[in-house]
């Protein structure tokens, strides 16, 4: 499992860096409209599920697949939902954010626990799982939130999870860098 993900470690980074761009936009501007808001949490999780997808169709044992497949469908479900949905209300807008993000909370941590056999480090992907679904709850039983302090909270949320996100997959091209010193390939000598 772990050798299947690492391969694909450069897509986590790239899922933590868009959570980060994401991160940052939200919080350099925390008076977004309530529509603009909308849109960039769509692209955010459209592109977040893009690159899950893409990782699942890489690996090639069920484990990591399956976790990456739920994750991606989830992001791209929720995020196709925001723009073909453009006049969603501010509380189905939050639904939507908190049940994306207790999902993907949750397969995180699944991911992680699965991981702890054969990696070490994957503390980060605990973490960041406990951050997402930490955040799913109380966008639930925080809704009368305006639009200011939702930006806010979305913005430290992604900027962290996508630290983690980083730090996890650093930690991945790490493993697969000593993994191929470790176990180099045999070269094939005439006889």
């Amino acid at each position: 499992m772990i050798e299947n993900l690492a391969k694909s470690w450069w897509l986590i980074a790239l899922r933590g860096l868009v959570a980060i761009v994401f991160g940052l936009l939200a919080l350099l501007w925390p008076g977004l409209t309530l529509g603009v808001l909308i849109l960039l949490f769509g692209a955010f999780v459209l592109f977040d599920g893009v690159f899950a997808i893409v990782a699942a169709i890489a690996g090639h044992s069920m484990a990591p697949r399956g976790w990456l497949a739920v994750t991606g469908v989830a992001g791209i479900a929720a995020g196709a939902l925001t723009f073909f949905w453009p006049g969603i209300t501010g509380l189905v807008l939050l639904w939507l954010i908190a049940a994306w993000a207790i999902v993907i909370g949750v397969m995180q941590i699944i991911a992680a626990v699965q991981l702890r056999k054969e990696m070490t480090g994957e503390w980060r992907l605990i973490l960041g799982g406990i951050l997402s679904a930490a955040f799913g709850v109380l966008v639930l039983f925080w809704p009368v939130a305006g639009a200011l302090a939702l930006a806010l909270l979305i913005g430290v949320y992604a900027l962290a999870d996508g630290i983690l996100l980083l730090g996890f997959s650093f930690r991945l091209w790490r493993y697969a860098r000593e993994g191929q010193r470790s176990h180099p390939r045999q070269e094939h000598r005439p006889a």
